[in-house]
């Protein structure tokens, strides 16, 4: 829940403080701005030339039927894993917060730009930071051996 309502403060702050689309904010020259950016596509813009409602249904069924089938399986796992308790965790949060997004809006906003010189990687939030991480500690366990038996 945590991941949640820091996801939907930070883009409610984006709003109000960037409400235009485009707009940035540099916070370190040549390295990282605040930007206000829609993605309607996945990540890294995956299906963005797509039709609308074809991007709707998609992306709406599979955050909704993913963060279902991730918080079965975290019920599921014995409190000794923390760890992994705590990478689901994250990628349900995560999910759950760019689902909102995509009810509220139809498309997903993000607002971190890193760069060096020309070099950008894609926008992104703190949803996708947590999916990010979480599902990095998911893999860790898997590449240990560290899952429940």
């Amino acid at each position: 829940m945590g991941v949640v309502l820091v996801d939907q403060v930070t883009k409610a702050m984006l709003l109000h403080t960037l409400p235009a689309k485009g707009a940035a904010i540099a916070v370190i020259p040549g390295f990282f701005d605040i930007v206000h950016v829609r993605n309607p596509g996945g990540a890294f813009g995956m299906f963005a030339g797509k039709s609308a409602s074809l991007r709707a249904f998609f992306f709406l069924a599979v955050s909704g039927i993913a963060a279902i089938l991730m918080t079965v399986f975290y019920v599921q796992i014995p409190k000794r894993f923390r760890w992994l308790r705590a990478g689901l965790a994250l990628v349900i949060g995560g999910a759950v917060g760019n689902l909102i997004d995509r009810i509220r809006f139809g498309e997903v906003i993000d607002f971190i730009d890193l760069y060096v010189g020309q070099w950008h990687w894609p926008a992104f939030n703190v949803a996708d930071s947590a999916i990010s991480i979480g599902m990095g500690i998911v893999v860790l366990h898997v590449l240990t051996n560290r899952l429940p038996e």
